[in-house]
């Protein structure tokens, strides 16, 4: 029978535990949300919502095409610009989703005879932009320095290594700095995403590779998503004049795309000119995460100290972990829950994100929350 194989999957799914369903949300919820990614709490702001709309009246509900074609629009460069300002790159490129502009990023500069380093504990859409890539993989050791420069003493001719710089699974940031001095000393180039970084992370959210001295510079690139801390959708990828010339004409998800549609390209650049007018939010979503983490770890859990706003805690099984989330759901309060293969080490956890706008009344109620539902 055509496609039986899925049904046994779906039953190994199902004895594991690790069966996932669609849960669609209404437009107001009266959930506490700690498991959406909008740090700085901008999705809804007024100013981007209707920076959304006025896009959408001006450019159309879609972009009509890819960005060679008809998808790009004087909007699309305005909020290059300005993405590339701010984060202090040469220029940016943006691409549909943060998943399209990883996949551009590392297929494109991975050609041929070329040797690709990975973090082992990289997001899917980096591990899937490495299998996608012409050239050699070798996968290292979690956040390990001497483990890249190893790898990339293996190989002579063009190397890049691959790194989230705040990794989405325990929120610990990458040691951005010291990759970026072994990767110099081999020659290679630096790709970091920094999805979780942006509007997090250096000074007035500009981002991981700013805080570490590496914004601008000829070897490296800088690739982040718009769905998070901007509260859009979409991806950019930020780097020296000559990489984003590359990727417009080498990378395929942006060729073969449409492009971003302009609503989404609105909202991300009245997210960014605030975040610019207020740049305190990145430091007080730093601030939420570290007090969730305290009264946490005061109740006796077992959570990870967060680098930036993702705060993980640890949970005895994937079944233990699924219904630790749906009882902190029934009380009100909307968790992650993160399983295997989601996990590269196997150890589900709740997964929390701070929110700038976040009251302490709410954290606290977070904490009683989670604490008195544990396993």
């Amino acid at each position: 029978m055509a496609f039986g194989w899925i049904d046994e999957q779906a039953q190994a799914r199902r004895r594991a535990g690790l069966v996932r369903t669609l849960r669609p949300r209404p437009a107001e919820s009266p959930l506490l949300d700690l498991a959406g990614n909008d740090y700085l709490g901008l999705a809804r702001h007024p100013e981007v919502t209707e920076g959304a709309a006025a896009a959408a009246r001006t450019w159309g509900g879609g972009s009509t095409g890819s960005r060679l074609v008809t998808g790009t629009t004087e909007l699309h460069a305005e909020l290059e610009r300005e993405l590339a300002g701010f984060c202090g790159f040469e220029a940016a490129l943006v691409f549909a989703s943060g998943y399209a502009a990883n996949l551009a990023a590392v297929t494109a500069l991975a050609p041929h005879g070329s040797l690709v380093v990975s973090d082992a504990g990289n997001h899917a859409s980096l591990i899937d932009g490495c299998r996608l890539a012409r050239g050699t993989t070798q996968v290292v050791a979690h956040a390990d320095p001497d483990a890249v420069r190893k790898a990339l003493g293996t190989h002579e001719g063009p190397a890049v290594f691959v790194s989230d710089t705040v990794f989405s699974v325990d929120g610990d940031a990458a040691p951005l700095a010291e990759f970026a001095a072994v990767c110099r000393e081999r020659g290679a180039g630096l790709v970091a995403d920094d999805a979780h970084g942006l509007g997090v992370l250096g000074d007035g959210g500009r981002g991981a590779a700013h805080a570490a001295g590496l914004a601008g510079a000829d070897d490296v690139v800088v690739t982040a998503t718009l769905s998070k801390s901007l509260g859009s959708q979409g991806g950019v990828v930020l780097g020296p004049a000559r990489v984003i010339d590359h990727l417009v004409n080498a990378a395929r998800t942006f060729i073969f795309d449409t492009g971003l549609a302009p609503a989404a390209a609105g909202a991300a650049l009245a997210a960014l000119r605030l975040l610019r007018r207020e740049p305190e939010r990145a430091a007080r979503a730093r601030a939420v995460a570290a007090g969730l983490h305290a009264r946490l770890t005061a109740a006796g859990l077992e959570a990870v100290r967060p680098d930036a706003a993702v705060v993980s805690v640890r949970a005895p099984s994937p079944e233990q972990a699924v219904r630790w989330a749906a009882d902190c759901r029934a009380a009100g309060v909307a968790v992650g829950c993160f399983r295997p293969p989601s996990v590269p080490d196997g150890v589900s956890r709740l997964r929390l994100t701070a929110r700038a706008d976040l009251s302490g009344a709410q954290i606290e109620r977070a904490v009683r929350v989670i604490g008195g539902t544990r396993p």
